[in-house]
């Protein structure tokens, strides 16, 4: 079956697009989604007055920092930082090749063309998360902050 002018354009289209991708297809390619992070949501559904400092640790993990208060009661610090890089890169070519055909000569014409594209973000993440104890060494506060940059 012959290859017309019409299927030849669009083969050479779906080529040069299928090598195409977003930033954000890029980044969704390398982002990390542990599911054992620290996060407000683990803090808000899990934390609770009254928790047994045993039963914070399987929760959250261990602290950064184990101090006192004023009246020798235990105080956690959990302080996380997180960074996020993503980088994408694309690029997209097209080749042709027209081929031409007489009685007794073959001639051909060619060209290409080609178009690179990238992008690169950061930003970082902090949350602290500060647990009070009384001297039951039971949960007697908790307060958390987060912020993005």
């Amino acid at each position: 079956m012959p290859l017309t002018f019409k299927s030849l354009t669009v083969a050479i289209s779906v080529l040069a697009l299928s090598g195409c991708m977003s930033a954000s297809q890029h980044r969704a390619d390398v982002h990390d989604d542990s599911t054992d992070r620290v996060t407000v949501g683990v803090v808000q559904k899990e934390i609770r007055i009254g928790m047994a400092g045993g039963e914070v640790a399987a929760t959250l993990g261990s602290p950064n920092i184990v101090s006192t208060d004023e009246n020798r009661r235990e105080v956690w610090i959990y302080d996380k930082i997180s960074t996020d890089v993503s980088y994408s890169k694309s690029s997209a070519g097209v080749s042709s090749l027209i081929l031409g055909a007489s009685s007794a000569v073959l001639g051909g014409v060619g060209g290409s063309a080609s178009r690179s594209a990238g992008a690169a973000s950061k930003s970082q993440k902090t949350l602290t998360i500060i647990i009070k104890f009384d001297e039951n060494r039971l949960v007697r506060d908790f307060a958390y902050h987060t912020s993005r940059f």
